[in-house]
């Protein structure tokens, strides 16, 4: 009997990557549901609709009644979506609110409703707040400084609180910021390269001392996959890259791959709330499961800014929607 998957959010970026991955072996007997809401976030052209074991559904996780019918015939919910960038909570946190935590609930609800045997909840470093030095383990005081770190992280307390009232199988994976391929522009990464291609200058917050560490986007949908195959029920699992960079070191790279100088930099005022240093310890998902990145940024970078360089028609539609 195969295992039938629903996937929320996998019109965007993390989640197809995930989607794309389970798929990736045509003998494979997963069956794949994908539920999104097709933001500016998604696009349908990041899944194959031709795989017959993918079924998309356009709708909303808040939506009790489809999402009912939905978590009737899965085993499994993984869910990935989400309203995430920070930029856009400052300037308006409601919609963070109504999508991370009513339709995480709405989620668990009907996990619950339903018997579903798991439930993996994908959630982000940035509910720790900021850290000066070390790492945080899982066990770290959530301190969240954003509207959408606090929305994520209430997301993670009410699947937590499913697991120990109700019993629900409950794994909560929290990455560091990801990179790679199909990336929408408003991130850092895409708008640097997607500005530097159309010979804009690219904007660095304040200084640009803050630190983050990066894990490309496969390394942290294999991880999904460890905790969702070999995880504990009620366990949060940080997901890191292992490559700390400040985002003026990381602008350094990417100008030059550019073979640009700094005179196409715009220094802008700080963002509200911008968290200095984050930084995940990945020992539980290493000794448990055997997690271990095996991408590298530096070496991977050329190749990012060639995809966008290849697949203009993909994105040009999507930068006049950039956050500011």
């Amino acid at each position: 009997m195969s295992l039938h998957l629903l996937v929320t959010g996998a019109a965007g970026f993390i989640g197809s990557a995930y989607v794309r991955a389970l798929l990736a072996d045509p003998a494979d007997d997963v069956r794949i549901t994908v539920l999104d809401l097709l933001t500016y976030a998604g696009n349908r052209a990041n899944l194959d609709l031709t795989d017959p074991r993918l079924t998309f559904v356009h709708g909303d996780i808040r939506d009790a009644v489809l999402v009912d019918r939905l978590a009737a015939r899965a085993d499994q919910i993984v869910h990935f979506a989400a309203e995430s960038h920070v930029d856009r909570s400052i300037t308006g946190a409601t919609a963070f609110v109504r999508t991370n935590v009513v339709g995480t609930q709405t989620l668990l609800d009907a996990a619950l409703r339903h018997r579903v045997e798991r439930f993996v909840q994908i959630s982000t470093d940035e509910v720790y707040g900021s850290i000066d030095s070390g790492s945080w383990p899982e066990t770290h005081p959530l301190a969240p400084n954003s509207p959408y770190s606090a929305s994520k992280a209430a997301g993670d307390l009410l699947a937590l609180a499913y697991h120990r009232t109700h019993g629900l199988d409950v794994r909560v994976t929290r990455c560091s910021n990801n990179y790679g391929i199909r990336q929408h522009p408003e991130k850092v990464i895409p708008r640097f390269v997607t500005t530097l291609l159309d010979g804009g200058s690219v904007p660095l917050y304040g200084t640009g001392e803050n630190i983050r560490d990066w894990v490309h986007v496969d390394d942290h949908c294999a991880g999904v996959e460890l905790v969702r195959t070999r995880g504990r029920a009620g366990r949060v699992y940080n997901l890191g890259g292992g490559t700390e960079l400040s985002n003026k070191e990381l602008t350094s790279m990417l100008l030059e791959a550019f073979g640009a100088d700094w005179g196409r930099v715009e220094h802008v005022a700080d963002r509200k709330g911008h968290d200095a240093r984050y930084s995940v310890d990945w020992t539980r998902a290493r000794e448990e499961l055997g997690y271990a990145p095996t991408h590298d940024l530096a070496t991977d970078l050329a190749g990012v800014v060639d995809w966008y360089r290849d697949n203009r028609a993909w994105w040009e539609p999507l930068v006049s929607d950039r956050a500011v």
